[in-house]
């Protein structure tokens, strides 16, 4: 990878850190040095090609945010240079620094940047570059589009005199093509090292300030949060209507499908929000991801104590209470911290190595709890095999298979996670990245539909639930039910076996009786 591109990569990967809204806010923003060239990433994101006229008629009225129009606006961009650089110049000369705007799709990145002999690229026009690439020196080698000539798009901010500042004028790009752009602020004149810059940008879709692959995952948590009502409705009938044979495992479930409802819920707003501001409230995406954490925690631990047999083979967890309380509280905490650095507020290059620091433990307590719930089920199927509770068991053989098949589709999907980010290094992909987040989301409700299904609350919940007295064996199971199905007035197979057998040790006796009479009158 030449240097041009890798260093466009690199400052677009820790710009991905703050650059989650999409009004991008700098402050005082300081030029890094790249090679020859002095720049800031102005930000990344998908955008789908505008709908309507762009820009509007005259004399057109304000519209919405769902107007069809597609543009990056900037405002209020400011360049302040020190006062050394300045000093170099008089009050009477026109131009004395150049910055430039350069905005390009992911697919022309090789159309900035050139190699007077085929060696490392520059950003910047050389005065070798100048008689081979035919630039002007002093500005950024632009390559015009094979696609649109119009393209990249270049527009020149000058300072002026002994002038510290420079402005931009409040002005739009508009966006005629779907695809993933990026924005860069570069300077090629040495003497302004150490300029920063201020203002925003705004990056607006056609329906509104989502960024491209966030856009489908606002209709996506309506679909999810639909999908949770009906799964609402259907258990809790259920579990009003036998209130009084529910169990304590299904008081579980019930907490986990009202908050995974609610979860849905938020996220929606929060991205409704985001859609018609451009900006993440950052009360709102604290309780999304809060709730969001607590939702997978309380998954995770009713899936443990299921697969201990809590209220089926054991009353209670006993000693291991404490163990299953310790492990939730840390899940919790490690996902809470690694949602609120990926989601909540601004996010800068610091707090994107921190995220790569906690997905680690995170990964690790997943994994540790995977561990032990298939332990743990291996344990409780055994002990139902030896107690031969046949319904029991077949119960738990049809979770155990749903429980291993969830796990082999997410291993298979983080491999696919992996394959997908990295041959996707300029994000050209980003109309179906939403897929990778929105299939954990399928596949924790899709596991949550099979527990509500083998648990369901009926008249027959308590044949669950764990009874010392009744000995749980499947003969004592069917025994009972065969007594309960014998009518008041007749007689059943059962108890004339029973009456026969009490008969005929009757007749022994008398017979023996019989024989000790006559044997003592003879004496």
């Amino acid at each position: 990878m030449n240097l041009v591109t890798l260093s466009l990569v690199s400052l677009l990967i820790c710009a991905s850190g703050y650059t989650r809204a999409s009004i991008h806010v700098y402050d005082r923003d300081p030029f890094r040095e790249v090679g020859n060239a002095y720049l800031v990433s102005g930000g990344s994101e998908g955008l789908a090609a505008s709908r309507t006229p762009n820009p509007l008629p005259r004399h057109t009225d304000p519209v919405n945010v769902n107007d069809g129009r597609s543009y990056i606006r900037f405002q209020n961009i400011t360049f302040r240079r020190s006062e050394a650089s300045a000093a170099k110049y008089s009050k009477t000369q026109r131009r004395t620094g150049l910055v430039q705007v350069i905005i390009f799709e992911a697919a022309d990145r090789d159309n900035i940047g050139g190699s007077p002999y085929g060696g490392q690229r520059s950003i910047c026009c050389t005065p070798d570059l100048a008689k081979v690439e035919g630039c002007k020196q002093g500005e950024v080698i632009r390559i015009p589009s094979a696609r649109d000539s119009s393209w990249p798009v270049t527009v020149n901010v000058y300072f002026r005199g002994k002038s510290l500042t420079a402005q931009l004028k409040t002005t739009e790009a508009p966006i005629s093509k779907t695809g993933m752009y990026n924005l860069f602020f570069i300077s090629c004149d040495s003497s302004l090292k150490g300029m920063t810059m201020s203002g925003q940008t705004s990056w607006k879709g056609p329906d509104g300030y989502l960024p491209g692959r966030m856009a489908p995952l606002k209709k996506f948590y309506v679909i999810m949060a639909i999908a949770y009502a009906l799964l609402c409705v259907a258990w809790f009938s259920q579990y009003v209507r036998f209130w009084d044979d529910v169990l304590q495992l299904q008081h579980c479930i019930s907490v986990v499908v009202g908050v995974g409802l609610f979860e849905m819920i938020l996220w929606y707003f929060d991205y409704a929000y985001f859609n018609n501001t451009g900006t993440r409230p950052v009360a709102l995406t604290t309780w999304v991801v809060t709730v969001g954490a607590a939702r997978r925690t309380v998954s995770r631990l009713l899936m443990l104590c299921v697969s201990m047999g809590y209220g089926v083979v054991r009353p209670t967890l006993g000693g291991l209470t404490t163990k299953v309380m310790l492990i939730g509280v840390t899940y919790f905490l490690s996902t809470e911290l690694l949602n609120i650095t990926e989601y909540v507020g601004a996010i800068s290059d610091i707090a994107g190595r921190a995220r790569v620091i906690l997905v680690l433990p995170n990964a690790l307590l997943d994994a540790f709890l995977i561990m032990w719930i298939f332990t743990s089920l291996s344990k409780t199927l055994t002990q139902l095999q030896a107690k031969r509770s046949s319904v029991k068991l077949d119960t738990y053989r049809k979770f155990s298979n749903a429980l291993l098949i969830t796990v082999i589709l997410a291993v298979v999907w983080i491999g696919y996670e992996v394959y997908f980010k990295a041959t996707d290094p300029f994000n050209e992909k980003w109309q179906s990245a939403w897929i990778i987040t929105a299939f954990w989301d399928i596949l924790a409700f899709a596991l949550l539909c099979v527990i509500c299904y083998l648990w369901a609350p009926s008249q027959t919940s308590q044949r669950y639930a764990y009874s010392e007295e009744r000995g749980e064996d499947s003969d004592g199971e069917e025994s009972e039910a065969l007594y309960s199905g014998t009518p008041k007035g007749d007689i059943g197979l059962v108890k004339q076996e029973r009456r026969e057998k009490n008969g005929q040790n009757e007749d022994e006796f008398d017979l023996d009786e019989d024989d000790g009479a006559e044997e003592g009158k003879r004496e």
